[in-house]
């Protein structure tokens, strides 16, 4: 898949995903797919969820603004994110949301001080400004940020 990028042994990050990408997610080992994407933004993929279910993973589906961040529904994604067979594909329209999304989880799970966050950020090419993320790091960072 020529537009995923690996964040860590069990997560990736994309763009929108074709049907024949879910196929090959599948025979590259991915066990699910987490799906950024509200049904009303331009270019989603109508019956997503049959063509994922159809390559033989699981499906789901947490509707995140790419404009606004919004606690509740990030962890909601983070659950989900949990939850799922690893490896996941997460994806959204070009890719910032779902690299937002795999960071704070990583970050979560790994227990990562900002700098490390900032660092993953930069190697993964994700905008530390983009709204989900920049919350999550306000919310958990700010205070460590202003001791210095």
């Amino acid at each position: 898949m020529s537009n995923s990028k690996k964040v860590n042994e069990n997560l990736s990050i994309a763009g929108q995903v074709t049907p024949e990408e879910l196929q090959q997610a599948a025979q590259l080992g991915f066990k699910s797919v987490l799906n950024l994407r509200s049904p009303d933004e331009v270019g989603v993929l109508s019956d997503e969820q049959q063509q994922t279910e159809d390559a033989g993973l699981e499906y789901a589906n947490v509707p995140l603004k790419a404009s606004e961040s919004n606690r509740e529904l990030t962890e909601v994604a983070i659950k989900t994110l949990d939850d799922l067979p690893k490896p996941v594909l997460i994806h959204c329209g070009a890719g910032a949301r779902a690299g937002g999304i795999a960071l704070i989880a990583t970050a979560i799970n790994q227990g990562l001080t900002y700098e490390q966050i900032a660092l993953k950020a930069q190697e993964l090419g994700i905008d530390l400004e983009q709204p989900h993320l920049k919350q999550f790091i306000q919310e958990n960072y700010t205070a460590q940020q202003n001791q210095k």
